[in-house]
């Protein structure tokens, strides 16, 4: 009767408090150069180390250069907080993929492609969408800093268990649909609100034909709706994307592990505190038309019209159409873009590039 979340979770619980948060055991810390400076002075402060050094791994990926990264950084914060992080995995004995390092990239990309993320874990970091990594089987979600020095010192966090939501998706995605589609329509249907206080198991047949690159999208997203994290079901696709990557396990660990991992799916009789369901048929290529992700549509569609809005909705929706300078009832079809922007921790893996690559090949700009 157990999901997927419960027993990733109920694996890692150390104690419960009573009418408290659980402690529960984390097996890797992700840690950039942002949420993690004031948690390693409060180690220091404190004259104790991180606990379990092998399970942390740093690297600079939000306040760094797109380019000219062989030369020092020009912003002064953010170059100090670079050379802090530098400095910090240096006192601490951590493995650190600085800056020019072949290694170094968008920590929620390089966790996955490295094979440091494996189904099972327990997985954090300190911004909003480490929830990425749920793609891959794991438990995987954002931490404030006081939290990350929780982690650095104890291995282990305070946590109140989140409900549990399964979203499933059955059929086949039409063409030029993608996991950001995906996302943005489970958004325009449950608002940026709609999965507060839950964790989310995502299923059904359009999900298991996503790639893995796909699901990594998807589950990146999950806190746009609110969510606590994003989860995806091991399976064939993860296992085939994970073999003979560097830290993945190899030889007769990579058997046993391949056996624990395909335990790792809900159980047929499982029960969530929420089932949502869509048709893949239903979605179509998605455009934001506002100021939140939430405010999306089919790039066929019109922006909606204030009819039958709340006068607070209203308020809030003209400023976004003022923002954006739309109109309520308008196409956006037609419209000049104005920038293009490729390489997030949401979509900017191999996948993404090649298909952009392939839209640009032998043209110029214009």
């Amino acid at each position: 009767m157990n999901t997927l979340f419960d027993k990733i979770w109920d694996a890692h619980v150390v104690t419960t408090v009573e009418d408290g948060p659980t402690q529960l055991y984390i097996d890797r810390l992700y840690c950039h150069e942002v949420t993690s400076p004031q948690a390693f002075a409060g180690l220091r402060e404190r004259g104790i180390g991180v606990l379990r050094p092998e399970k942390v791994f740093c690297m600079p990926d939000h306040n760094t250069p797109t380019h000219d990264q062989d030369k020092e950084i020009e912003d002064p914060i953010s170059k100090m907080q670079v050379d802090t992080l530098t400095k910090n995995a240096k006192d601490f004995g951590l493995t650190h993929y600085g800056m020019m390092h072949p290694k170094n990239g968008i920590i929620h990309v390089v966790g996955p492609e490295r094979g440091l993320t494996l189904p099972g874990m327990t997985i954090v970091c300190g911004d909003s969408h480490t929830s990425t990594h749920g793609a891959m089987g794991a438990i995987a979600f954002g931490i404030g800093t006081s939290e990350v020095e929780m982690v650095l010192a104890s291995q282990c966090i305070l946590q109140s268990r989140p409900k549990t939501m399964r979203i499933t998706v059955d059929g086949e995605l039409g063409k030029g649909v993608t996991a950001k589609d995906v996302a943005l329509y489970m958004m325009s249907k449950m608002t940026t609100s709609g999965a507060t206080g839950y964790f989310v198991e995502y299923a059904g047949s359009a999900i298991r034909n996503l790639t893995m690159e796909g699901r990594l999208t998807l589950c990146n997203l999950s806190i746009e709706m609110g969510a606590r994290g994003g989860m995806v079901a091991p399976d064939e696709v993860t296992f085939e994307y994970i073999k003979g990557r560097e830290s993945a396990p190899q030889g007769e660990a990579w058997n046993k592990a391949l056996a624990y991992w395909k335990t790792l799916k809900s159980d047929d009789d499982a029960v969530f505190d929420k089932e949502v369901r869509f048709e893949a048929a239903d979605i179509e290529p998605m455009i934001t038309y506002g100021t939140n992700p939430g405010m999306g549509m089919g790039i066929t569609q019109h922006i909606p019209t204030m009819e039958g809005m709340s006068e607070v909705a209203q308020v809030s929706f003209k400023k976004s159409m003022d923002y954006m300078g739309f109109q309520p009832g308008e196409s956006l079809l037609g419209k000049k873009i104005d920038y293009v922007f490729l390489g997030a921790c949401t979509n900017g893996r191999i996948e993404d590039f090649r298909a952009f690559a392939s839209i640009v090949k032998g043209r110029k700009k214009a």
